[in-house]
């Protein structure tokens, strides 16, 4: 017996009815007919005050020796969609009235007998008393899930967290999707979710047969469908999975979520698009290196990326100035170039991008070819910007190391770009490796041993910047620095004594040299 909803064959489960000898004497088959009210009544034509559902209960006083009084009674049960007929034997009838029961069993309504005396005030109170306690509990639920949602969406949450919300009050995995059916969005325990996208393909033709043309639709295991439409145009579906509640509360659950996911597309989602959030959030887990392995092949299949047969090359492309538009810009790269691939921005300022390439092709030279368009495209806007390639992934599995990897060289990369439209961890070299090895703590007290004097001296590190990027042209280094030559030579004295080290002596100086490396790539773009 769910929550909210009760069926003729719950309320004959009742300890109650059990006592009172029921028998269905007509229609076994439709007892999982839902009860949307009881009502006592002994008129012949109370069929006229129902409007649907409801558990008539009478002991038939006044059709008992009127064959025709009882089928027309129940003739108008069925044109009033009762959900069935309960009669008291004893008073009217000490057996079953046959005309009654074959008119029930051609009208197809249920109709139960009862053998022992029955006090219909205890049924209906206990029934209407259950029915009631669920109707408040979908409308506090509504209450409840309407605020919080609603207060989410007016903060500017992003698509994920307002699912993740949706998903803890259904208490189970809750997904988006498009026209085409592709996930957009996954919310819930990553395990559920992980088995849920891997065999999304069957699910999703499953749903697609549930019954049902309206806002909501209920499955039989505990899926929730609801539209997802905005000005009567539908552009997707909310699925929640394993909701355990009554059909009044996945009602609820259903319409509450689509209503704030069509007010979180209103107040700003549309300028990407979810398609873009979605590929924003596989894209950043990949960028980060926090991605799970074993979700990453479901997840891109559901992107619509192509994953037969095919090699990835994570790509980082990083302007050197500001481009509000970045992301269509190699969205329009990689349509022109004819490459499948996902496009989104990671951490503001950069785009990530997840090329899909097929055998037959060289994925070096796919990269190239996206690299070079995207430089066109930006220059022509008179902005320049460097492209960072991690190494190609015959696996899914090694796309995480390699789009680390990206990131580092794309960030190596600013400080000094290479010659080619796209650099690799080879072509930043020594900068490229202390950027891939600067969270490393072995490292950090390498910087501290190094520098630790000048680390609360930034002029004097940025005199030793200078002085290391000239190739320690003291004439060009004091140009740099707008000073004299003679000022130039107390500096570099200070830092000699501060360190106490000699900045003649390339051992030590190349152990300096890196040390400042190492420190420049703490900061953002490794200058």
């Amino acid at each position: 017996m769910s929550e909210g909803r009760l069926t003729v064959r719950d309320v004959l489960g009742l300890e109650q009815v059990a006592a009172w000898g029921a028998e269905v004497v007509a229609c076994p088959d439709r007892l999982d007919r839902p009860v949307r009210w009881l009502h006592v009544a002994e008129a012949p034509d109370v069929a006229v005050m129902l409007t649907g559902g409801e558990v008539v209960l009478t002991t038939g006083l006044l059709l008992a020796g009127e064959d025709r009084a009882q089928v027309e009674y129940v003739e108008a049960m069925r044109r009033a969609d009762a959900a069935a007929v309960v009669l008291g034997l004893g008073r009217a009838f000490r057996t079953v009235p046959e005309a009654m029961r074959r008119a029930a069993v051609r009208c197809r309504v249920p109709l139960i007998v009862l053998h022992r005396p029955a006090p219909f005030a205890r049924l209906t109170e206990e029934v209407h008393a259950r029915l009631l306690h669920g109707r408040f509990a979908a409308l506090d639920l509504s209450e409840r899930m309407g605020d919080a949602l609603s207060a989410l969406n007016l903060s500017g949450v992003s698509l994920q967290r307002l699912l993740d919300e949706i998903a803890a009050y259904s208490g189970g995995p809750a997904v988006v999707v498009n026209l085409a059916h592709r996930v957009l969005a996954c919310a819930g325990e990553r395990g559920a979710q992980g088995d849920l996208l891997r065999d999304w393909e069957r699910i999703s033709r499953q749903l697609a047969e549930l019954p049902g043309n309206g806002a909501v639709a209920l499955g039989p295991d505990g899926q929730v469908v609801a539209r997802l439409e905005a000005r009567g145009t539908q552009w997707g579906w909310l699925v929640l999975f394993g909701h355990r509640g009554g059909e009044a509360t996945g009602r609820v659950l259903g319409r509450r979520g689509a209503e704030a996911l069509a007010l979180h597309r209103l107040l700003g989602a549309g300028e990407r698009g979810w398609e873009g959030q979605a590929a924003e959030a596989l894209l950043t887990e990949l960028a980060s290196g926090t991605a799970r392995a074993e979700d990453l092949l479901p997840r891109v299949r559901a992107a619509g990326l192509p994953t037969g047969r095919r090699v990835f090359v994570p790509l980082v492309v990083r302007p050197l100035a500001e481009v509000a538009d970045l992301g269509a810009v190699v969205d329009r790269a990689l349509a022109e170039e004819g490459l499948a691939g996902l496009a989104a921005r990671v951490g503001g300022d950069a785009v990530a991008v997840l090329l899909s390439v097929g055998y037959e092709h060289d994925p070096d030279a796919q990269a190239r070819r996206l690299a070079v368009r995207v430089h066109e495209k930006l220059a022509a806007r008179g902005v320049a910007a460097v492209a960072g390639a991690g190494f190609g992934c015959a696996v899914l599995d090694e796309v995480r190391r390699s789009f680390v990897e990206a990131v580092h060289v794309a960030d190596a990369a600013v400080a000094a770009p290479p010659a080619g439209p796209v650099a690799r961890l080879r072509d930043v070299r020594l900068r490229g490796l202390v950027r891939l090895l600067r969270e490393e703590p072995e490292l950090q007290a390498f910087i501290e041993r190094e520098l630790g004097p000048l680390l609360g001296r930034p002029d004097l590190l940025d005199v030793l910047r200078t002085y290391l990027r000239t190739g320690r042209n003291k004439s060009l280094a004091a140009q740099e620095q707008h000073v004299s030559r003679p000022a130039l030579y107390r500096r570099l004295q200070s830092i000699e004594s501060l360190l106490g080290l000699d900045l003649d002596d390339l051992e030590q100086l190349t152990s300096l040299y890196v040390a400042l490396l190492a420190h420049d790539a703490q900061r953002p773009y490794g200058s």
